[in-house]
């Protein structure tokens, strides 16, 4: 079982936990690729966490095209997590796609959970509920909303959702605070991540008054998704995208995690991981699936990209220590 200790996670016996992993997606979007030949790989590289990203929808089985019902989808999630678990690894249940309020519409992601997302961790949370094995990663990607609301919930126009026909649609966010509370009602005590603003990259608001309060669990570490897509500061001669303003200021006193981050020009993947080395950071690369760019392989066989060649290298030295 993890708690957080000061700025960083430990066991229940005051050990640093050190974490490097890969994200393995599908479940958001269907009922599942490949994952037991996908968990084995990522063992096989190095991996003690995987981030496993899910839908709300699908977990109560309440989409179109759902083959297997909640029960199925269920049992797919507590399978993975009993495997990874026998391989010595922890899992990060992400909640990555929610529905903006209207059970099996809007499937997608969103600029914010809504209030089926309380729902949706209560249930997981009580069957999840002290697994040793599980954190619960609050919602991916928050984003175009303000701290206030981040934290404390309100009213959301959703501009970025799958309407049809196309447009914005409004609804009610409960804020993070809540998904973490939904979580402790049930018992649960599992260290629990929330990311920033900005697509979970922006971290600047816990340190200025927004950082989540559990007061009856194991503690909170916060999640950054670090992309090239992100703004470029010039300092000076050179370019840089200012982590430790955006990021570290919160890793000073909280916990930190890079739960997605991708490649680009000038070996920026490298760049990642020797910025979450010298800051002792959990990193998590996006991902082991060949479809879902930016990929760490080209196939189901499972053949490295250029990129995929990075993180396993990365991942086979940090469990070689």
């Amino acid at each position: 079982m993890l708690k957080v200790t000061g700025n960083h996670l430990t066991t229940v016996s005051g050990d640093v936990a050190h974490f490097r992993g890969v994200d393995i997606p599908s479940l958001e979007w269907g009922q599942g690729d490949h994952l037991s030949n996908s968990l084995e790989m990522a063992l096989s590289w190095g991996a003690n966490i995987i981030r496993l990203p899910l839908c709300q929808d699908r977990w109560f089985g309440l989409t179109p095209d759902s083959t297997n019902g909640a029960a199925g989808y269920q049992k797919t999630v507590e399978n993975f997590v009993k495997r990874a678990a026998a391989g010595k690894c922890y899992v990060i249940l992400d909640l990555h796609w929610s529905d903006g309020n209207v059970w099996g519409h809007y499937i997608g992601q969103h600029n914010m959970p809504d209030d089926n997302s309380v729902a949706f961790w209560k249930d997981v949370s009580a069957r999840f509920a002290n697994n040793p094995a599980v954190l619960f990663d609050l919602y991916n990607e928050p984003h175009d909303i303000p701290w206030e609301i981040w934290r404390n919930g309100g009213n959301v126009l959703d501009s970025k959702s799958r309407v049809d026909p196309k447009g914005t649609f409004a609804y009610h966010s409960p804020g993070m605070q809540k998904l973490l509370d939904a979580c402790r009602s049930t018992g649960a005590k599992n260290v629990v991540v929330a990311g920033g603003v900005d697509w979970a990259y922006d971290l600047r608001g816990i340190v200025d008054g927004y950082a989540l309060v559990d007061t009856r669990g194991n503690g909170v570490i916060y999640d950054t998704h670090i992309y090239p897509v992100k703004p470029w500061y010039t300092h000076g001669d050179t370019k840089s995208q200012d982590w430790d303003r955006l990021i570290m200021t919160t890793g000073e006193k909280y916990p930190v995690m890079v739960g997605e981050f991708g490649n680009g020009p000038n070996n920026y993947a490298g760049m990642v991981l020797e910025f979450a080395r010298q800051n002792d950071l959990t990193w998590i690369a996006w991902c082991l699936h060949p479809h879902a760019r930016p990929c760490l392989i080209k196939n189901w066989t499972y053949t490295p990209t250029a990129y995929g060649e990075v993180i396993k290298a990365a991942l086979q030295e940090a469990a070689a220590k």
